[in-house]
């Protein structure tokens, strides 16, 4: 039966130890890639046909395969000339590089040994490793030095090669909660809203969510609701712009009212869609059911 499923992008990231692979994977995470760490070449087969599965909707995967899986190594050449030979699949090989002094002073900075030298001098691992992957460097598409790059600027390179386009790899999330609950660990920036009327001592509204368009037509029409939404929104047209120069991916605003069920969802949504011409959007109200 033929496979009818698109085209998938896999990225085997791989390289030298300590040149930069968690900070990759991580940035293909950014992207959206269903990433694994340290998947063992042996497994990769299987990995495949999990992936080749019409039922999957998995189309961007990010693999990472290093000397922590050397027991398993010898057999990543075999599964490395099955990815050419599958036509759903269209594979690369991102190798990251960096020269001894780089790779020994980051192992200094972080007090670990290397894996090919656990108990030895960190040098004598990465000359070692480096003889071992000589080949695999050879079948990789791309290369990346990262001797003298910042785990930012690494980021940014691997962001342009692999997408083109930045635009979509920062995101923002709205958050809507109430005060009564407690303040959302993960958010970035906190607004207050309790000083607006509430709905609450409506009684016709109170039953309902600010997802109602008569809770949010009572939340947007007073004048400091009004006042509140258009400072905010010229605050985070100068903000968003700098945490993504900075290298966010995303950002979590969280907005906050007493119960968490009106203000705060109809101003998150409102935010939302204002913020989602420009930006990629979520929005979710962790405690409008309560």
């Amino acid at each position: 039966m033929a496979n009818n499923k698109p085209q998938t992008k896999l990225v085997v990231i791989t390289g030298m130890s300590g040149a930069g692979k968690t900070v990759a994977v991580q940035s293909f995470e950014d992207m959206g890639y269903y990433c694994v760490d340290n998947l063992p070449p042996a497994l990769l087969p299987k990995f495949l046909d999990l992936m080749k599965d019409s039922r999957n909707n998995i189309q961007n995967v990010a693999l990472v395969m290093d000397l922590r899986s050397r027991e398993f190594f010898d057999s990543l050449f075999e599964v490395l000339d099955r990815l050419g030979e599958e036509e759903w699949l269209d594979d690369r090989i991102l190798f990251l590089n960096a020269q001894d002094n780089a790779l020994v002073n980051r192992y200094k900075e972080t007090r670990r040994s290397h894996p090919l030298a656990a108990e030895g001098l960190p040098l004598n691992g990465i000359q070692q490793e480096r003889k071992m992957l000589d080949e695999l460097r050879g079948r990789a598409q791309r290369i990346i030095d990262t001797s003298n790059l910042t785990p930012r600027e690494l980021r940014n390179q691997i962001l342009k090669a692999y997408t083109g386009d930045q635009k979509d790899i920062f995101s923002v999330q709205m958050v809507s909660f109430g005060y009564k609950y407690g303040i959302p660990i993960d958010a970035d920036l906190l607004f207050d809203v309790r000083f607006l009327p509430n709905p609450h001592y409506v009684p016709q509204i109170k039953p309902l969510t600010g997802l109602h368009s008569d809770v949010a037509s009572y939340v947007f029409k007073w004048s400091d609701t009004q006042k509140f939404d258009t400072k905010v929104l010229d605050l985070l047209q100068f903000m968003l712009p700098q945490y993504k120069k900075e290298g966010k991916s995303q950002l979590v605003i969280g907005i906050g009212c007493t119960g968490g069920r009106h203000r705060s969802v109809a101003i998150a949504e409102y935010f939302a869609e204002q913020l989602s011409e420009q930006y990629m959007t979520h929005v979710s109200h962790r405690d409008i059911d309560k």
